[in-house]
């Protein structure tokens, strides 16, 4: 799948389809050990297979709203006799996969660096069914609170995963499309992380021409920030015998995607949208006005405490607004603008009206030009 037609396929779509929960409804449900299973989710034979040998299945229901697909909790008892849950998503069309599989490959990725910090992943693929084609994701379902999460043990898992990870082809990149809310973004390998990041932000700005159409002089901007804005604030990175390492970040983490297991108190994160980048890219998703929990300070505090800032030191405030750039615009293009666009606008203006002004004579197309 080309990345334009990804783009092509999300234009039309923010969320799941409508043919999806009527498409689901003409499943036929499997039986568990020769027994039918209750509840208000069809559960597919082919998802029932994928359990783990001695699972006995009782019931599959709706649990939880979900933006871009429908999701299920599905009750067992496991081989040993005590009660196993699943968490079961599901999602359509050609981009339901690629979200699904990117979903699937970043939690086997940070389950495999930060096993106590992720549900565990089994499997994704495809049901056998007629109309649109319908994919699924398995995972272990995990009942979260409502409480914010401990700053302290959010930080160390995080640090942790971040040192730990190791990037398979020592480049930036991830070996599948990965997306953030329901919208691929650039993950293609790349050994230098100015160019990366560059190549991410490109991304993000053709989803938004292509989704939203044009908006007052944001691509310009876009264009000033890469041109004589990146260069100055992430170059320094990458010069002086200085190196950046590819740390494996969740890629999208919000509020939304961190809870707290209800029994054991133990943080977990979900929903990934993984890929390797420079640690701190992960904590610039903090600064959005999308959080309402680890926008506070405290956890960014947290963070830094234990794993340092990277030099130069004084350009960290900035390069956070950078990456908070990237994560902004990408969110305007699954939001259609929204108030991730103007976000994402006033982090521009601010940078390039400190390292890179336009100059007094320069054409800057305003608003009511488009």
């Amino acid at each position: 799948m080309t990345y334009r037609g990804l783009v092509e396929i999300e234009s039309e779509t923010a969320g799941p389809s409508i043919s999806l929960a009527a498409n689901l409804s003409h499943i036929i449900p499997g039986k568990s050990n020769n027994q039918v299973i209750g509840g208000d989710f069809p559960l597919a034979q082919i998802i029932i297979d994928q359990l783990p040998p001695g699972t006995q299945v009782h019931a599959s229901d709706r649990y939880g709203p979900s933006a871009y697909s429908l999701t299920a909790r599905i009750t067992t008892t496991a081989a040993d006799g005590g009660t196993k849950f699943y968490f079961l998503k599901c999602a359509d069309t050609v981009q339901g996969k690629v979200m699904l599989e990117g979903q699937f490959e970043s939690m086997k990725e940070l389950y495999k660096f930060a096993s106590g910090f992720v549900p565990k992943p089994y499997t994704w693929g495809q049901l056998n069914v007629s109309g649109p084609d319908i994919y699924y994701l398995l995972m272990d379902f995990i009942e979260m609170t409502n409480q914010n999460p401990d700053p302290v043990q959010l930080c160390t898992k995080l640090v942790g995963l971040h040192q730990a990870s190791v990037s398979p082809t020592g480049m930036f990149g991830f070996h599948v499309v990965s997306c953030p809310g329901q919208l691929p973004q650039q993950t293609t390998w790349n050994p230098s992380w100015v160019d990366y990041y560059v190549q991410l932000l490109r991304g993000a700005m053709r989803l938004n021409t292509t989704i939203n159409g044009r908006w007052k002089n944001l691509e310009q901007c876009v264009d000033r920030l890469i041109s004589h804005v990146v260069p100055q604030v992430l170059g320094p990175l990458e010069s002086d015998g200085r190196t950046v390492k590819p740390c494996l970040i969740h890629g999208n983490l919000w509020d939304g995607n961190i809870g707290t297991d209800f029994e054991t108190g133990e943080v977990y994160i979900f929903a990934s949208s993984a890929h390797y980048a420079h640690n701190e890219m992960e904590v610039a998703m903090w600064r959005g006005n999308l959080n309402k929990m680890v926008s506070s300070k405290v956890y960014l505090n947290n963070y830094l405490s234990r794993t340092g800032i990277s030099e130069p030191a004084e350009q960290f405030d900035d390069r956070n607004r950078i990456y908070s750039v990237y994560h902004t615009l990408h969110e305007s293009a699954c939001e259609n603008g929204s108030s991730f666009r103007e976000q994402c606008y006033d982090n521009l203006n601010y940078l390039i009206n400190k390292y890179a002004p336009f100059d007094e004579g320069e054409d800057v197309v305003q608003e009511d030009e488009w």
